[in-house]
């Protein structure tokens, strides 16, 4: 446990933050499964709003997020 006042407030926000980022990351995957499992235009678009987003706060690499929305609009093709 940290002692100065400073590094006691960094363990607090950053407990709060992996708190939020879990929510985001949750939310992204739940998306992703939705387009798994019902391969719709409406369902990748929702997909790749979420993982951009996750993006964007640092939550997922850019490859990461290149390689979902690949296999998901794959995924949504097929099904045409």
């Amino acid at each position: 446990m940290p002692n100065i006042k400073s590094a006691k407030k960094r363990v607090k926000v950053i407990a709060s933050k992996h708190d939020a980022n879990i929510l985001k990351k949750g939310a992204m995957k739940t998306a992703v499964k939705k387009v798994e499992k019902e391969a719709t235009k409406e369902n990748l678009n929702t997909a790749n709003k979420r993982i951009d987003k996750a993006l964007g706060q640092g939550i997922i690499t850019k490859n990461k997020a290149a390689r979902l929305k690949s296999r998901l609009s794959k995924k949504v093709n097929e099904t045409k």
